[in-house]
C-alpha cells in the first residue's frame, strides 16, 4: 500500500483519508491535538469532527508531524488557510524528496491575496508540477457516509495529476483531472464568500428568486477574476467551479452558508465563531479575496459587499439593499 500524509484532522482531512484508505492507500493523519490522535488510534474514528464514522485499521493518526510525512509519496494539506504558512515552516522540512503536495484548502491569504498552490511552493520551494489542488463539491459529512461524489485535481503537470487521480479514485469518489490550477483554486476560496451571503438572503427570510441571483451573479464575479489571473474560464462551468458553488450555497451542511443564515438572523460574527470550532473559510478570506480582486482592477460587488459586512461596516439588510439598488448595466459586464 502506498503511504499518505494528511495534514488536518477535522470533518475534511478524516473524510479525506476515508477516500484515499478506501482507495488502496496507508494513511497517517497529523493532528494539532495529541488527544484526537489518540482516540483516532484506539477507537477508529474521530469523535470530535465525525462521530459515528468508523475509519478503516488502514487509516491511523500522530501528533508528530516528522512521523505523519516518514515515507509519504503524497502530502495532503487539509487545515484552515490562514494557518498554512505557519504550519508549513515547521512541516516543509520533513517532506520527503520527491513527494508531490495536494491542498483540499480553499481559501485566499490575508496580508498576500495569496492562493494556496502560492503559499505552498513560496515556504517549501517545491516547484509548481508537484504541487496540486483539489476542488469540488465535497461537504465532508456526505463523503464520509460514502455518498456518490466527484472532484477535481488541478496541477500543472498532467502525469502528476494522473497519478493523483488514481491514487484517488475509490468506489464512491471519482476525481477529474484539469491543468488549471488558478481556476479550481479561485472557484474554490470564492464560492464559500457567495455561499455567506445566499446564507444570510436565506436568514433574512428571501426565497429562491433571491438564493438564485446570488449563486449567479457571484459565479460571473469569480469567472472574472479567474479570467483577469489567467484562468480558464471553462473550469468556472465545471465541478471545481459551479458545482462546488451550488453544493455550498443550497446545503445545510455547508458551514459557510449556515453562518451567513444566522447573521441574517441577527446573531454577530464573534457570536456564531465563538459557538462553533468548525472554521468557515469565507469569513476569513472575503477580505483577501476582495483585495485580490482591487489589485487586478476586477469589479466583486458580493465579495465587496460581504468583506464589509464581515468588518462591521453594514448590516445583513444593508449590504442586500446595496447590491440590488446598484447602477443598472448589461449582464455580459
Amino acid at each position: 500500500m502506498s503511504r499518505v500524509a494528511v495534514f488536518g484532522s477535522g470533518s475534511w482531512g478524516t473524510a479525506f483519508s476515508l477516500v484515499l484508505a478506501d482507495a488502496g492507500n496507508h494513511v497517517v493523519m497529523w493532528a494539532r491535538r495529541e488527544e484526537v490522535s489518540d482516540v483516532i488510534n484506539t477507537r477508529h474514528e474521530n469523535t470530535d469532527y465525525l462521530p459515528g464514522v468508523e475509519l478503516p485499521a488502514s487509516v491511523s493518526a500522530t501528533h508528530d508531524p516528522e512521523e505523519a510525512c516518514a515515507g509519504a509519496s503524497v502530502i495532503v494539506l487539509a487545515v484552515p488557510s490562514q494557518s498554512l504558512r505557519a504550519n508549513l515552516e515547521v512541516w516543509s522540512k520533513h517532506i520527503p524528496d520527491g513527494a508531490v503536495v495536494m491542498s483540499l484548502m480553499k481559501g485566499v491569504e490575508v496580508g498576500t491575496a495569496k492562493r494556496m498552490t502560492e503559499v505552498i511552493e513560496e515556504v517549501t520551494g517545491i516547484g509548481g508540477g508537484r504541487v496540486a489542488v483539489l476542488s469540488g463539491p465535497n461537504l465532508s459529512h456526505e463523503i464520509a457516509s460514502r455518498q456518490p461524489a466527484a472532484s477535481v485535481i488541478a496541477c500543472t503537470d498532467e502525469s502528476v495529476a494522473e497519478s493523483l487521480q488514481a491514487r484517488c479514485h475509490s468506489p464512491f469518489f471519482r476525481p477529474y483531472t484539469n491543468p488549471d490550477v488558478v481556476g479550481c483554486e479561485l472557484g474554490g476560496a470564492t464560492k464559500n464568500v457567495i455561499a455567506l451571503a445566499v446564507g444570510m438572503a436565506q436568514g433574512l427570510g428571501f426565497g429562491d428568486n433571491a438564493t438564485a441571483t446570488v449563486i449567479t451573479r457571484g459565479l460571473a464575479e469569480t469567472a472574472r477574476l479567474g479570467v483577469a489571473l489567467g484562468a480558464d474560464p471553462y473550469t468556472f462551468s465545471g465541478l471545481a467551479g459551479l458545482g462546488d458553488l451550488v453544493a455550498t450555497c443550497s446545503s445545510p451542511l455547508s458551514r459557510n452558508r449556515t453562518f451567513g443564515e444566522k447573521l441574517g438572523k441577527g446573531k454577530s460574527v464573534e457570536e456564531i465563531a465563538s459557538s462553533t470550532r468548525q472554521v468557515a473559510e469565507g469569513v476569513t478570506s472575503c477580505g483577501s479575496l476582495n483585495d485580490l480582486a482591487a489589485r487586478n482592477g476586477v469589479e466583486m460587488p458580493i465579495v465587496q459587499h460581504v468583506a464589509a459586512l464581515i468588518e462591521g461596516e453594514m448590516s445583513p439588510q444593508e449590504m442586500l439593499v446595496s447590491l440590488i439598488s446598484r447602477a443598472a448595466k448589461p449582464e455580459r459586464s
